[in-house]
């Protein structure tokens, strides 16, 4: 694309006007690119990790930073593998009783990086929040609650289970992040996944229509986790407190 006049020697007009069209462009996209990401305080995400968890907590955060830094400017087909791969490597299968006494604990990535376990929502979540602090558009990230068929593709097994979707564009078929697999798919090489609905930070979906909810009204665990992300480094708006029915009776447990 070409932007302006070039520069020729006796032409200072276009010269100008082509500053300052590169000016303009150049302000455009980092306003687009503070806009679309997160800001992280990795000074407080540090110390709240060592005091918590201890050097090995803060060595696997420390690695995260770096694998952060390392995929921010390649193209996003890359950061996807790149942020899928880091949490199915580092980070355990467990359940939320063993680790947070309790059946259903959404942990933060601070908190799951700390203990190197968690459970499919927690892998989400953090593989969520790490792309988002890479500059991916929310519009193009789904949390998404799942069947999952197991046992096989003749099996009548289903359990409950969360991915991440990434939506190249808004009618695109979606690249599933799964803890379950290596490799990222789209959705519709996902036959064992049946999708029951998802959510981000500016929506819920059931099935494929957008629902007028706000997610952190209808989802309390979401609201919760999103305060104590801001707490640990996330700076993230603080949920507004709200009276409306919860649709937590969903859980993804056991993948």
């Amino acid at each position: 694309m070409m932007i302006g006049t070039l520069y020729r020697p006796g032409r200072p007009t276009g010269f100008r006007r082509y500053l300052r069209h590169l000016l303009l462009l150049l302000c455009l996209g980092l306003s687009l690119a503070l806009a679309a990401s997160i800001p992280l305080d990795m000074h407080r995400m540090q110390v709240q990790m060592q005091a918590r968890y201890g050097e090995d907590g803060l060595a696997l955060l420390k690695a995260w930073q770096r694998q952060l830094d390392e995929v921010r400017q390649l193209p996003i087909e890359q950061q996807l593998t790149a942020i899928n791969q880091f949490f199915n490597r580092h980070i355990r299968y467990s359940d939320d009783m063993p680790l947070w006494k309790t059946s259903d604990y959404w942990a933060t990535p601070l908190e799951l990086m700390g203990v190197r376990a968690g459970d499919c929502e927690d892998y989400t979540i953090a593989k969520y929040l790490s792309l988002l602090s890479l500059g991916v558009p929310v519009e193009q990230l789904r949390l998404i609650y799942v069947k999952a068929q197991v046992g096989g593709s003749h099996s009548r097994l289903f359990q409950a289970h969360m991915v991440l979707g990434y939506y190249p564009s808004a009618d695109a078929t979606p690249l599933i992040l799964d803890n379950l697999l290596a490799t990222i798919e789209p959705a519709n090489r996902r036959p064992d996944l049946q999708p029951v609905f998802s959510f981000n930070s500016q929506g819920l979906w059931v099935g494929n229509r957008q629902t007028q909810t706000d997610p952190t009204a209808r989802l309390s665990r979401w609201r919760d986790l999103l305060t104590r992300i801001q707490a640990e480094g996330f700076n993230l708006p603080s949920p507004a407190p709200s009276s409306a029915p919860d649709i937590n009776q969903i859980s993804a447990k056991g993948d």
